[in-house]
C-alpha cells in the first residue's frame, strides 16, 4: 500500500513534514511572529541536536551594530506544556491531532491562555586574521591573481576536537606549497609578471567572513585583483567519484571570464589530465556550491573565480575528517592544476576579460 499525507495528499512523506523551512517561510509570509513548536521527545531533540541549538551566530563587527531575532521567533516546548497552555481553551495535543486526522484541515481557534515569554541576546567580541602571502610581480606587479583557502573549522564540540583535515586543511596546505612554490621561482630570478597573493581566511565557515572583510577592506585594489582561485576541500573522494580519485569540481570558472575557463581547461589537458566535472557549476543548483565558499566574496565584485572542490563525503562536518584519510597523491594532482593556471594567468600578456 502507498502511503499517503493526509494534510497535502501526496504520495510518501510529505515535504512539509520533513522541511522544516517550509513551515518557517509559510509562517513569515502570513505575518507570524511567534511559532510555538510541541516536540513529544523535547529532551532527546535538545540531546541529539544539542551542537545545533547552542551554536552562535557570528557576523562581521560592522554588520553587528543592531542585532534582532529573525521573525517568526520559532520556540520548541513539550507535550506537557503544549497541554497547559490549551488547558483554558478546553484543547489538548491529542484531542487536536485526533480532529486534524478526520478533518484533514488544521483546527485554528484564539487561545484563552496568556503565555508570557522571555527571550535574551548576548554579544561577545572575538578576533580572528586572514594571513596574507605576497610575491611581487614583475613589469606587471600592479595587478594581482589571488589564491585562496579557509583555515578555519568547526573547532571543538563536547570536548571532541573537529580537525578538519579536508575542510579545509587540505586547501590550506595547498595555498602554503603554492605561495613556496613561486617564492622560489621568484628566488631564481623565474618569478611572475604578475604579484601573487596567497591568502588563509578566518570564518569560512561562520558565513565566509574572512573573504568578505578582505574584499571590504582590500589590501590591494579590487580593480586591479584578475581572478581568485580557491581551494576548499581536495583531499577526499565524493560517493559519485568513490572509485576514481583523479576527479574535480570546477565551479565558477565560466560565470564571468570565457578565458579563465579556457586556461584551467588547458592547462589541465596539458599538465595534469584529471576529470573536471562540472556537475555543480550553476548559479541555480540546489546545493549552492558556487555561494558556500569563499571565492563568491570575489566573484560578487565581479573578479573571476575558480573553486576547486572534491565534494562531500561521510565524514564532512564531523570529528571524523582526519589526516589520515587525506588522498595526498590526489591533492598534490589537483594542487599542481592551480599552478599552472595560476601560473598562466600571472604571466600571460593580456589580464583576462571579464566578458559575462
Amino acid at each position: 500500500k502507498k502511503k499517503v499525507s493526509i494534510i497535502s495528499g501526496t504520495v510518501g512523506v510529505s515535504d512539509w513534514s520533513t522541511n522544516w523551512r517550509m513551515k518557517n517561510n509559510e509562517a513569515k509570509a502570513r505575518g507570524i511572529a511567534i511559532l510555538l513548536i510541541v516536540d513529544p521527545e523535547l529532551q532527546k531533540s535538545m540531546a541529539d541536536n544539542s551542537h545545533r541549538i547552542t551554536s552562535t551566530k557570528m557576523q562581521l563587527a560592522e554588520d553587528s551594530k543592531a542585532p534582532k531575532f529573525e521573525s517568526p521567533l520559532v520556540i520548541y516546548i513539550s507535550e506537557k506544556m503544549g497541554n497547559e497552555i490549551l488547558a483554558k481553551s478546553k484543547k489538548s495535543i491529542n484531542a487536536i491531532k485526533t480532529k486534524l486526522q478526520k478533518k484533514k484541515t488544521p483546527d485554528n481557534f484564539e487561545l484563552s491562555a496568556l503565555v508570557k515569554l522571555k527571550t535574551g541576546q548576548g554579544q561577545e567580541k572575538l578576533s580572528a586574521e586572514n594571513v596574507l602571502g605576497y610575491v611581487e610581480g614583475s613589469d606587471l606587479k600592479s595587478e594581482l591573481v589571488i589564491v585562496t583557502a579557509h583555515y578555519d573549522h568547526l573547532g571543538k564540540h563536547d570536548g571532541v576536537v573537529y580537525n578538519g583535515a579536508d575542510d579545509d586543511g587540505s586547501g590550506t596546505v595547498a595555498v602554503m606549497q603554492l605561495a613556496r612554490a613561486f617564492a622560489e621561482a621568484k628566488k631564481q630570478g623565474k618569478g611572475p609578471r604578475r604579484s601573487m597573493l596567497f591568502m588563509c581566511v578566518a570564518g569560512e565557515e561562520k558565513g565566509l567572513l574572512g573573504s568578505d572583510y578582505y574584499s571590504r577592506h582590500p589590501v590591494f585594489d579590487l580593480k586591479k585583483t584578475v581572478a581568485d582561485l580557491n581551494i576548499d576541500m581536495i583531499g577526499r573522494l565524493d560517493e559519485k567519484h568513490k572509485n576514481n580519485s583523479n576527479y574535480i569540481y570546477i565551479i565558477g570558472s565560466d560565470m564571468l571570464s570565457t578565458a579563465l575557463h579556457s586556461i584551467n581547461e588547458n592547462a589541465n589537458k596539458t599538465y595534469v589530465n584529471l576529470e573536471l566535472d562540472y556537475l555543480y557549476n550553476s548559479t541555480t543548483d540546489a546545493n549552492r556550491y558556487y555561494y558556500r565558499s569563499d571565492h563568491y566574496n570575489f566573484a560578487k565584485h565581479n573578479i573571476p573565480v575558480i573553486f576547486y572542490f572534491n565534494g562531500v563525503h561521510a565524514d564532512y562536518h564531523k570529528e571524523t575528517d582526519e589526516v589520515q584519510k587525506i588522498d595526498f597523491k590526489k591533492m598534490e594532482k589537483i594542487a599542481s592544476l592551480v599552478f599552472f593556471t595560476a601560473w598562466e594567468l600571472s604571466n600571460r600578456d593580456e589580464r583576462i576579460k571579464v566578458d559575462k
